[in-house]
């Protein structure tokens, strides 16, 4: 019920479209996971693009629609076997943006993320994957959670921000702790930092004069 109730406040209209802004972004992700002790997990970087649409205005408060790919993962070293997880998600974060003035802006919203691809890279040759004949089958193939960030719009146009995504959803499905692969967690949850820049296309130019 809470995962059909957080899909049906992000699917709701937030706002009317008069005027649009239109942007691309990219940048790098500084991925991991938390509740993953067992397994040692460490940071690993990878690398996100995407497309935001967001009304364009004067106001103190706005809002951000975005559609991005994302590339994340994380390291792990759980007793003789070490090797690296690599996660495929596309990401639809919908955001309340706090305009303190013409040139930077505070971000906080929810984001939802559905898992298109996973790959478990180890030093253990045999690879085991349990009951199941594919890695992926171990995953939630949906994700929720929320994000807080900041821009700077330093000339017309151009965006330079930081943002901290937080995963309110287990990675991995709930499985027999003796039937798990060396490379999971049961209560594993992604956690990525992401640095970007990015060019608004519209009316930016007479945004907050």
């Amino acid at each position: 019920m809470k995962k059909i109730l957080f899909i049906a406040w992000m699917l709701a209209p937030h706002c009317l479209f008069a005027q649009l802004e239109i942007g691309l972004k990219g940048g790098l992700n500084f991925a991991n996971v938390s509740g993953a002790s067992s397994i040692n997990s460490s940071n690993r970087s990878g690398f996100f693009f995407g497309v935001f649409l967001a009304p364009s205005g004067k106001g103190v408060l706005s809002s951000r629609h975005e559609l991005e790919y994302s590339k994340q993962g994380y390291n792990f070293a759980s007793g003789n076997n070490t090797g690296k997880v690599n996660l495929d998600y596309i990401i639809l974060p919908q955001l309340m943006g706090i305009n303190i003035t013409k040139f930077v802006q505070i971000q906080l919203g929810a984001q939802m993320a559905f898992l298109i691809n996973a790959k478990a890279d180890s030093t253990n040759s045999g690879g085991s994957t349990g009951p199941y004949s594919s890695v992926m089958d171990y995953y939630n193939k949906f994700d929720y959670g929320f994000a807080a960030g900041a821009e700077i719009h330093p000339v017309s146009g151009l965006l330079i921000g930081a943002r901290y995504n937080i995963s309110l959803g287990k990675l991995y499905k709930d499985i027999q702790s003796g039937q798990m692969p060396s490379f999971t967690a049961a209560d594993a949850k992604n956690n990525v930092v992401q640095i970007f820049a990015g060019w608004i296309f519209g009316n930016h130019s007479s945004k907050k004069k």
